[in-house]
């Protein structure tokens, strides 16, 4: 019957489509976030420094307490990363090289060590393996205890949602406040970092809240895109964004939208587009959000109405 076979195909899209489709777009807003200013300060890599940070510190931390909870692996991240500062420091002291090269010499160096402890250590069991750190797990991220839209409503089935999809829903809705909260701050020190001093703004406080931002967004978003493909969802919403206005509330605004565009797009590619040509498997959800990412960042650098103005830098209004 007709009818029928529209509850079961609403049924199969709530319960494997929706929490992924979900949790790619709280992740990539609570990434697009940060990722504004990141970019408005010349500091867009430092997401991907992180990004190579947090994994060996997550790791240890699940070797430690045997979970994979947020709080262990928050603070093996923030651990992870005080370890990759005294690093740095040591090698530019003790090696006389300038800042950006120590920086790739401990990243990488941090990076490979998480590589190797997944290797080594048998963390497979709770999709901690070096397939999952890279490209996330987003597609396993399904609702099984729903069976339509009706669950939406139902306590019983709401209790069996993906627990990523919680606690990036707060990771997200910490970001907005976050920005909302230090809004001036941020904006100030962003374009004029001496008159954000002469004022009184505490610009290496706001600086390191940013980075912590950053960080924290990359752990929320670890499960779902990994370590590596999260780096996208920092830089291509923002810079895509960029070329759009010259106005930094309309530039989040526009990330937002990216942002969501980017997550929908690729999980749908992801998962129906190989069908639509033949072909007998999906590809990566995550790896395709990145490249839809990447498509409409292109497609702002060649249609994008600032994109011959973007290196003048935004206005703060």
């Amino acid at each position: 019957h007709p009818c029928w076979g529209t509850r079961m195909m609403d049924a199969e899209f709530v319960q494997l489509s929706l929490t992924p489709i979900v949790i790619g777009m709280l992740a990539s807003i609570a990434c697009a976030l940060p990722g504004n200013f990141l970019l408005l300060r010349g500091q867009a890599l430092v997401s991907d420094a992180i990004s190579h940070v947090v994994l060996p510190g997550i790791i240890a931390a699940f070797l430690v307490t045997g979970t994979v909870t947020a709080w262990p692996m928050m603070i093996g991240a923030a651990a992870a990363a005080i370890v990759a500062v005294l690093m740095i420091e040591t090698v530019k002291r003790l090696g006389k090289v300038e800042s950006g090269a120590a920086m790739g010499v401990v990243f990488t160096t941090l990076f490979a060590t998480g590589v190797l402890l997944l290797e080594q250590t048998d963390t497979s069991a709770v999709h901690l393996d070096v397939e999952h750190a890279l490209y996330g797990n987003l597609e396993s991220l399904v609702w099984f205890d729903a069976t339509g839209w009706d669950s939406l409503t139902d306590a019983a089935a709401l209790a069996g949602l993906p627990p990523q999809l919680g606690r990036l829903a707060i990771v997200t809705l910490g970001m907005i406040g976050f920005i909302a909260l230090f809004w001036r701050p941020l904006v100030i020190s962003t374009f004029d970092r001496v008159f954000a001093q002469a004022i009184g703004i505490r610009v290496t406080l706001v600086g390191f809240a940013l980075v912590v931002a950053t960080a924290v967004a990359a752990v929320a978003a670890f499960d779902a895109v990994g370590s590596i493909i999260v780096i996208s969802m920092f830089i291509c919403p923002p810079a895509a964004a960029r070329l759009m206005t010259d106005r930094l509330g309309r530039q989040v605004a526009w990330s937002i939208v990216f942002a969501i565009m980017s997550a929908v797009l690729g999980y749908v590619l992801a998962g129906y587009g190989p069908g639509w040509f033949g072909a007998p498997h999906a590809l990566s959800a995550a790896g395709t959000i990145a490249a839809v990412s990447g498509l409409i960042l292109g497609l702002a650098c060649l249609f994008g109405p600032r994109r011959m103005r973007s290196g003048q830098g935004a206005e703060a209004a």
